[in-house]
């Protein structure tokens, strides 16, 4: 009986924090999505609105770019980094993950100043070819701000997870006349598979969500947090905005439901 009550103390915190700050919220945000001020239905009214449609499949593929690049440019360099020790290793590391002290709003920021109008990309190419080249008020522009603060969090996974591997197996797979590229894929990747897929699935989530980067550079950006951002505050259409970030969460949290099973399902087939 002790033992009863003392494990339902240790649960009681559990249940408070996941009712006051994940069940009401959620329920009430979907309740606030069904009430729409024209009387018809929200869900449809996303579906009908090119704009809304427009701003979700923008979304979806600066995010899955962003995903990629990010997995790609990780994965070779922190292979580089888990595998070597060279003097200046720990400083560059440190640069390399500088990116994760700034907020988005500041990234954004470092955005303009390298591909802003009056920025030093744009400085160099006048000089060179006569033409500015600016591209941070747009998708390009978001693309790499994005970039910018993904890479550190999928870096530092891939060079925990590299510095894991086996060597013999890498060690007895040249020793059958395996090619570096053939170990790469046969051996390197199966095994950081996992590692992979997590942080590949939460860069994805956090280039949905994200707002302060895209606020900072929103002069031809329309994705969908920075529409429901507008739809809440300039436009008071509660409804508009309660059911547009149900389909992003809903969205969002597939992907990670997804990346979650097929991380599993990789560790289970690697074992």
């Amino acid at each position: 009986m002790a033992a009863t009550r003392f494990s339902a103390l240790l649960i009681l915190p559990l249940v408070v924090v996941v009712t006051a700050f994940f069940i009401l919220p959620m329920a009430e945000l979907f309740a606030r999505s069904f009430a729409s001020r024209t009387g018809g239905v929200t869900y449809a009214e996303i579906i009908a609105t090119p704009r809304y449609l427009a701003s979700l499949g923008a979304t979806l593929a600066v995010a899955a770019l962003t995903t990629v690049i990010t997995l790609v440019l990780s994965t070779l360099v922190g292979l580089l980094l888990a595998r070597s020790r060279f003097p200046g290793r720990a400083l560059l590391l440190a640069v390399l993950t500088f990116p994760l002290a700034f907020p988005g709003v500041v990234v954004g920021f470092l955005v303009i100043l390298l591909a802003g109008r009056q920025g030093l990309l744009g400085e160099i190419t006048k000089a060179a070819t006569g033409e500015k080249l600016v591209f941070a008020y747009s998708m390009n522009g978001l693309l790499v701000g994005y970039l910018y603060f993904s890479i550190p969090r999928v870096l530092l996974t891939v060079i925990a997870a590299a510095e894991k591997l086996d060597p013999a197996l890498e060690e007895a797979a040249r020793s059958l006349g395996a090619g570096p590229w053939r170990v790469l894929a046969d051996i390197v990747l199966p095994a950081l598979a996992p590692a992979l897929l997590a942080s590949g699935a939460l860069a994805f989530a956090t280039a949905m969500g994200a707002i302060g980067t895209a606020f900072t550079l929103a002069t031809n950006i329309d994705v969908l947090p920075m529409v429901i951002y507008t739809e809440f505050t300039l436009n008071a259409n509660i409804a508009m905005a309660a059911a547009l970030s149900i389909v992003l969460g809903l969205i969002t949290w597939l992907v990670l439901a997804i990346a979650r099973q097929a991380s599993g399902a990789t560790v289970a087939a690697a074992g």
